[in-house]
């Protein structure tokens, strides 16, 4: 059996698709406690490259589905883990199906965990692929950049556009920080284990009258939020006082001071204003 220490030797990273692997096993082993994964789950990686952390998952028994979109990584992790039943490798881009899809293709179903190393350039869209799935996973445990852990995490009043978007759907936490040198090869920045506990799965509909009211909030971040507002939303300062008064949230406010519930609220008055 081939190791990971000889695929590192025998791989040069791509930058088209982002590679930093993960090689120290301490946090490898960090990543596998914070997700909590035991025998009776199914997990599906993303990105396993060099299949360090497919392996300390694997070695829980858990039933591992992992997705690499580099063909030739996939070709040596099937070598690799030729030998262990519970791993299933999958080859191809995880955004261009959903979760529970890849999940049938490795004999796996829902609920299911996420664990992953992802590029950091995809960060957003991976999350918001997973948070806005029609089966989204039962907790999200993923590396990402320090700076981004941050955002993700922020409250009010250093509320961001990605913060709020995540809290939406469920609860973050960063787990613990990771120095570059933890990498190969070796990145320009630190990161960061960042956990999600997904407790939410709001209505489309819901979500989409949320996120047009955030986004505009945030599109401005400058400005005052009825300012902010009546830009973003296309609607006259009158109509934007009266929802926001509704909501009873002082219009002169920035959008990085509003609470989620505040924009929950804001969102559920905007009924009555937004076509």
């Amino acid at each position: 059996m081939r190791t990971s220490a000889k695929l590192s030797e025998h791989h040069l990273p791509r930058k088209r698709f982002g590679q930093n692997f993960l090689t120290d096993k301490n946090i490898l082993n960090k990543i596998v406690r914070a997700a909590e994964v035991s025998p009776s789950n199914t997990v599906l990686e993303i990105g396993p490259g060099l299949g360090h952390l497919t392996r300390a998952l694997a070695e829980t028994n858990a039933h591992i589905v992992a997705v690499e979109v580099d063909r030739d990584l996939i070709a040596n992790l099937r070598t690799e883990f030729s030998e262990m039943s519970n791993v299933h490798l999958l080859e191809g881009d995880i955004l261009k199906q959903a979760p529970e899809a890849w999940l049938a293709q490795g004999n796996a179903s829902t609920p299911y965990i996420v664990v992953a190393n992802i590029p950091y350039y995809i960060t957003s869209a991976i999350l918001r692929y997973l948070l806005e799935a029609q089966t989204p996973p039962e907790r999200i445990v993923v590396m990402v950049q320090r700076q981004v852990a941050q955002q993700i995490t922020a409250k009010p009043p250093h509320a961001n556009l990605l913060g709020v978007s995540v809290q939406y759907y469920g609860v973050p936490q960063i787990v613990g920080n990771v120095a570059a040198g933890a990498f190969y090869p070796r990145p320009q920045v630190d990161s960061a284990v960042v956990r999600i506990d997904v407790t939410s799965a709001p209505s489309e509909k819901d979500s989409a009258r949320f996120f047009r009211i955030v986004r505009a909030g945030f599109g401005a971040k400058r400005k005052q939020l009825h300012n902010a507002l009546t830009l973003g939303l296309n609607l006259s300062g009158e109509e934007v006082g009266k929802m926001l008064a509704q909501a009873h949230i002082n219009p002169t406010r920035r959008a990085e001071t509003l609470t989620l519930a505040e924009w929950e609220t804001l969102a559920h008055t905007s009924k009555s204003f937004l076509n």
